[in-house]
Formats: structure tokens, C-alpha cells, sequence
């Protein structure tokens, strides 16, 4: 069963009227195809209308679609193999952040990535996508064993952010994500991140300081949720909606900021319509940056990273 969110509603509505039709089709043995067909142009036609209009705050819903493609998912479409690796080599293995070597259009790089899971002992398992320190200081030394042997990094991104409970400020959550911020700036090898779904403060920027840095796009990318912003703001989430416009968290708007790289295409309706599609699409634009970047000069590719990031913002000094 297919599922709706508010704004989908007239979506909704007409395909419970296909199944209808189709059902009666079937008991009465009538050809009804003109109707069918009818109801499916009509469909489509609308779809187009919805998704060619969405606000910040609906995108932000279909970046959190239970059936949207995780990293894992991604991983098994578009690498011809991949080898997990695991632990930071000093408290333990987050299941929030996963990585390994794999194989890409006849490339081998480090693919890391937030994965969150798709039912409730899941999702416990994966602790929502919210990574600890370790699994950040786990990242960082998958980053590095790539850098040793010279192999591109890939960062897939979706998460609601760090895990914000004590024991994580315990063992150090703002250290382990702003050492990855120092680290991630200066590797000696070819970085591209994407965020894939919700790219949430500091959880997300953890893994998102690269060469290139993309959007897919119904995701979103902010130092707050829509719905924390709201409750800081306004006292309530009642205005998420408000914010989510005010944040401009969307992939166009962060484009148009200047603060990503490029925004990659989604099929119509989002990622979860057909993930082998947008699987298919995220790889041709990951070979064709690697294409690229690998062609640059080490010295250079670094340089640039941080002039990149420098460029974003602006800093007085009285």
C-alpha cells in the first residue's frame, strides 16, 4: 500500500479511483481501459502539478519517506561489491554510520554514509541515524585509511543529527564532528558528499566538508530542523511550515546560496518512486566527478576545498 503524505491527497484520491475501476473491471469482465487510462492521465498530470510546486516543508516530508532509498540501499545498487569495515578502534561500532571499500564503474573508493532503518527494532538498532562520537571518529578513520592508499571518499548524508543524549557530549560529540571538520578539509585525496535525505547541523556536516558537495533534491540541508527552529522561535511547531521558508534548506536555495556544488534530480514524486532510477543517476554524476577530480593535482584539490569553504561566510575582526 502506497503511502500519502497531506499534499498528496488529490494522488490519493485518484488512485482509489483507478483501483476501483480496475476492481469492477475484473468482477464484471467490461472493458473499462478508456476509463483507466483517463484517470491515469489525469493522475499524472496532476503529480506533475504538485511536484513541480513544492514548499521547503514538503520536501522536507519526502526526505523522510519510510521507503526513500538509505545508504545501504545505494550502495547495493550502485557498487559492484562493497566490504563493511567496523569500529573506531577505541569504544566500539555505531551502527548509525556505515563504510567500506567498494567498487564503482571499475573504482574503488570509501563510501561512508548515515543509515537509518526501516522498522522499529531497526531503527533502534541504527539509533534513528543519529550518530555518536565514535561513529564520527569511525568515519574518520576509514577516511584516513583511504588517504593512505591513495582511494577516493564518497559521503552519503541523512540524518536528523548528532545523537544529542549525555553520554555522547560524555565521550566527546562536538570534538569527534569538529575534528572530522579539521580532518575532512585537508585530505590528500578526492572527496564528494551527497546528501541523500535529511542533512541535519552538525550530524550531517560531520561527513560533508569535500571537492563537491550535492544535493538530491527533495532533501534538505540546516543548522536546525523545521520543527526545532519552530519551537525556538515561535514557542511551538505549529510554524514549522514558516520556518522551513525562512531556513532555506531546500536544494535549490542552497544552491542559489552558493553553498552546494550541484543538485541531482530525483524521478517525479521522489527517490522511493524508483530507487534503482535515482541509484542509476547518482552513480553517472559520482563517476563523472571522479573522472574529474582525479585528474587534479593533489596540492591544488586541497587548496581549493578550502578556499571553497572559506568563501561561505565572513568573518571582522574589531
Amino acid at each position: 500500500m502506497k503511502i500519502f503524505f497531506d499534499f498528496e491527497k488529490p494522488l490519493a484520491d485518484l488512485q482509489q479511483q483507478i483501483d476501483k475501476v480496475k476492481q469492477v473491471e475484473d468482477k464484471t469482465k467490461v472493458d473499462m481501459s478508456a476509463t483507466v487510462n483517463e484517470l491515469q492521465e489525469k493522475f499524472e498530470a496532476t503529480k506533475d502539478q504538485i511536484y513541480n510546486n513544492l514548499t521547503g516543508w514538503q520536501r522536507v516530508q519526502i526526505s523522510r519517506h519510510p521507503e526513500r532509498p538509505y545508504t545501504l540501499q545505494y550502495l547495493e545498487l550502485m557498487c559492484d561489491d562493497f566490504i563493511e569495515l567496523h569500529g573506531d578502534r577505541t569504544v566500539g561500532d555505531d551502527k548509525a554510520i556505515i563504510g567500506g571499500f567498494g567498487t564503482i564503474g571499475g573504482h574503488t573508493a570509501m563510501f561512508i554514509g548515515h543509515q537509518k532503518g526501516r522498522n522499529t527494532k531497526e531503527r533502534q538498532y541504527r539509533n534513528f541515524g543519529m550518530a555518536n562520537p565514535e561513529g564520527y571518529r569511525k568515519a574518520l578513520r576509514l577516511m584516513k585509511l583511504a588517504e593512505k592508499f591513495n582511494k577516493p571518499i564518497i559521503t552519503l548524508i541523512d540524518t536528523p543529527g548528532a545523537f544529542p543524549g549525555l553520554e555522547a557530549e560524555e565521550r566527546g560529540q562536538g570534538e569527534a564532528i569538529a575534528r572530522n571538520l579539521l580532518e575532512m578539509a585537508v585530505l590528500k585525496v578526492p572527496v564528494i558528499c551527497v546528501i541523500i535525505g535529511e542533512g541535519a547541523s552538525g550530524g550531517a556536516l560531520g561527513l560533508a566538508i569535500g571537492d563537491k558537495v550535492f544535493m538530491l533534491e527533495n532533501s534538505w540541508y540546516s543548522v536546525i530542523s523545521p520543527e526545532n527552529c519552530s519551537t525556538i522561535l515561535w514557542k511551538t511547531w505549529e510554524n514549522k511550515e514558516k520556518a522551513a521558508e525562512v531556513l532555506k534548506l531546500s536544494s535549490t536555495e542552497m544552491y542559489k546560496n552558493k553553498l552546494i556544488d550541484g543538485v541531482i534530480k530525483e524521478p517525479v514524486g521522489g527517490a522511493h518512486q524508483d530507487p534503482v532510477a535515482m541509484a542509476t543517476t547518482l552513480k553517472k554524476h559520482l563517476l563523472k566527478d571522479l573522472k574529474e577530480l582525479q585528474n587534479k593535482n593533489i596540492d591544488q584539490l586541497v587548496t581549493e576545498r578550502i578556499d571553497k569553504f572559506c568563501s561561505m561566510g565572513v568573518v571582522l575582526e574589531e
